[in-house]
């Protein structure tokens, strides 16, 4: 019965939010599911504070290795969500403070760290060992050269090929027409994955969610 009842719920749960797509008028009851899954996500919230708070807690009360970044972590949770409790997210707030001149800036830095790790993979990348890769590399220099002013200069000295302005073509042809047939193929396939793996939880056969053994 405890894995039933789990199965039954979300298989009725997934046929409530799908039919109503192509069968009008039970909009009523999708709503309804629409504010359980709201009421749910704040109990998953909670317990989600709760479980950084122990966690974080025990390294604290330990003293384990960087317990300061721990510490940091539960003073600016506890600050943040004090003031947003407290106050709402008007600008001039202490709230609307904290998100865009702490949270943003710390937002901005952890992604352009991501710049190294790009370059680095890059690198291993457009090792021109087969054909393939020759041709990443080749479109990759293309892009390069005709996104900076001193490529499209460049460009236009060249014979033959100045009639044609370099950004066009690499809108045009190579980010408009193969990138973006490219891009399209990979939205294609994760749809039918996400289609297929959703299929599975509602008819039962992927349980992994309900934890532990999976029969």
């Amino acid at each position: 019965m405890k894995r039933t009842v789990p199965l039954v719920i979300t298989f009725l749960s997934g046929l409530v939010m799908i039919v109503p797509y192509y069968v009008s008028g039970l909009e009523g009851a999708q709503d309804v599911f629409l504010d359980w899954y709201k009421i749910i996500s704040v109990f998953a919230y909670v317990l989600g504070v709760s479980s950084l708070v122990m966690v974080n807690g025990q390294k604290i009360v330990r003293k384990s290795a960087g317990w300061g970044y721990n510490a940091v972590l539960l003073v600016s949770l506890v600050v943040t969500l004090g003031f947003g409790i407290a106050g709402n997210f008007e600008q001039g707030t202490l709230s609307y403070y904290i998100f865009q001149y702490v949270f943003n800036p710390l937002s901005a830095t952890m992604f352009s760290l991501l710049a190294f790790f790009i370059a680095s993979a890059a690198f291993r990348a457009f090792k021109a060992k087969t054909v393939e890769a020759t041709l990443l590399l080749t479109s990759a220099i293309f892009v390069m050269i005709g996104r900076v002013p001193p490529g499209e200069m460049l460009w236009q000295h060249l014979p033959w090929l100045n009639q044609w302005r370099l950004g066009d073509i690499i809108d045009t042809w190579v980010m408009g027409t193969f990138n973006a047939a490219g891009q399209r193929a990979i939205l294609i396939g994760s749809s039918i994955g996400l289609i297929s793996i959703s299929l599975k939880i509602l008819l039962g056969v992927e349980r992994s969610y309900l934890g532990g053994d999976e029969s």
